[in-house]
């Protein structure tokens, strides 16, 4: 079977393809490795990239695949042999840790497994490498002025930002030399790069998993999770890596036989959708009267509980004030070092000790407490995932007048779902009038991660993946 073949299609077919060895797992990574060679000049995705380790695990993918051939009642792990990219802000066995900063971290407790990481490798999983990041990940624009930024690849000919702060994750999906891209989800920075490349993002509850072994940003909001290719692939992942939810085989099973027809959707009244540009406005609202004539019930109910979101999480400084303090503490020496498109944001923190800081934790408490609202009787409701066409690269290092109104423009859609802690993911539906990418946000209650992702599988089946949707990305054909 075509290695590259395998490499464009799904993490299910994939996983069959290894498991009744129509191709072996050194072939299938082998085929990652040959495409980041070509590809990386280009992309440059990646903060360190290892094929010599990659293969390595995965002549021990293919050992296990073949003890089970042999064996059919050995339970195989679900991800073996599948090749993932891990943002360089996950503490990860045999790689540095720099969360892209100008200095490695120090080895203990950054050179050991990441709880994620660990899950992942325990699924069988080969690591490939370690993704760009935004300065300890404070950032939602993508650019990072010490290492260099991922190159959007849905233009040839202009670099423009591919969303942050996990910059390099869905580039390194595009490049095909993942299956899947670990992230970090604080204000958005899953959903919002997932959004600007045309992935989809999956934003975990707060707390569904343990953030242990990841640099902190935020205490309070930071969350792990992945991007991938499509819904079905972000499902069969989420089931392999929880230690809830059972076989991903089982769990797909179970939510692709949802249909339209049986869900509610809500479409809050709020300033986000206001604030839109209006050619993607127009892309999202095409997407969902395609939703509706599938059968889906849209509802249209005020809800400005969601700008009253936005608005504490950008004037509140709980992230700030948690990620300066944890750099004074852990890593000293490192706030004098920051670029100032994250140095320059970090100016008066609250002390984590003062009254502003607690009443601050206090007021998010209140808002997400009345998160219900922004539901009515929906199953669901669905937002933009990005206001903006995602602009060049150039200048934005340099001009932090231009860097601070993007990087507004990229949280201000997501960064209320983390406030309100709900669970989200980014569907890419279709492309703005200058080929780039457009991410519907599909938002669930607390703790339903199961129910959000039947409801995006649904949407998926269809609009299609993102492929059949939108094609392949100029750079990458």
């Amino acid at each position: 079977m075509d290695a590259d073949r395998v490499l464009r299609g799904s993490l299910r077919a994939a996983v069959v393809a290894l498991r009744q060895r129509d191709i072996a797992a050194v072939d299938l990574v082998g085929a990652g490795i040959e495409r980041h060679a070509q590809l990386d000049v280009q992309l440059g995705a990646y903060r360190s990239f290892d094929a010599t380790s990659a293969i390595e695990q995965a002549r021990v993918a293919d050992m296990i695949l073949d003890e089970a051939a042999s064996h059919p009642k050995v339970v195989l792990p679900p991800l073996c042999g599948i090749p993932v990219s891990v943002k360089d802000i996950y503490g990860t066995a045999g790689f540095p840790t720099y969360a892209g900063s100008t200095r490695q971290l120090p080895a203990d407790p950054w050179s050991h497994d990441a709880w994620l990481v660990k899950r992942v490798r325990e699924a069988g999983a080969v690591i490939m490498g370690k993704t760009h990041t935004v300065e300890f990940a404070y950032g939602g624009v993508g650019i990072n002025p010490h290492w260099g930024t991922p190159w959007n690849p849905w233009d040839s000919d202009t670099a423009r930002i591919p969303g942050g702060s996990s910059c390099g994750a869905g580039v390194s999906l595009w490049e095909r030399s993942a299956m899947v891209a670990l992230g970090t989800d604080t204000g958005g920075s899953i959903r919002i790069p997932a959004a600007f490349t045309g992935v989809v993002g999956h934003k975990t509850t707060i707390g569904r998993w343990p953030t242990e072994g990841v640099v902190q940003l935020s205490s309070t909001f930071d969350t792990v999770g992945a991007l991938t290719r499509s819904v079905e692939d972000s499902i069969w992942f989420f089931a392999s890596a929880d230690p809830n939810s059972g076989d991903p085989a089982d769990v797909l099973e179970r939510l692709e036989v949802s249909s339209l027809d049986e869900i509610k959707i809500g479409i809050p009244e709020c300033a986000l959708w206001g604030a839109c540009q209006a050619n993607i406005r127009e892309v999202l609202e095409g997407a969902l009267a395609e939703i509706a004539e599938a059968g889906a019930e849209l509802n249209r109910f005020v809800a400005t509980i969601l700008d009253d979101a936005v608005d504490l999480y950008m004037s509140s400084g709980i992230g700030k004030s948690e990620v300066f303090a944890f750099l004074q503490d852990r890593l000293p020496g490192a706030i004098e070092l920051l670029h100032p498109t994250v140095g320059n944001r970090l100016a008066d923190p609250l002390s984590l000790g003062e009254t502003r800081y607690k009443d601050s934790l206090a007021s998010q408490q209140h808002l997400a407490g009345l998160a219900e609202t922004a539901f009515g009787d929906s199953d669901v409701i669905v937002l933009p995932a990005n206001l903006i066409t995602p602009p060049p690269i150039d200048g934005l290092a340099d001009d932090l007048q231009a860097y601070g109104e993007v990087n507004y423009a990229t949280l201000r859609p997501t960064c209320p779902i983390n406030l309100l802690e709900l669970c989200a993911v980014s569907v890419p539906v279709g492309l703005d009038p200058f080929g780039m990418p457009v991410g519907l946000q599909v938002v669930g209650r607390n703790g339903q991660d199961d129910v959000l992702l039947r409801v995006a599988l649904a949407i998926e089946r269809t609009l299609g993946t993102a492929e059949e949707r939108m094609g392949t990305p100029p750079m990458v054909r």
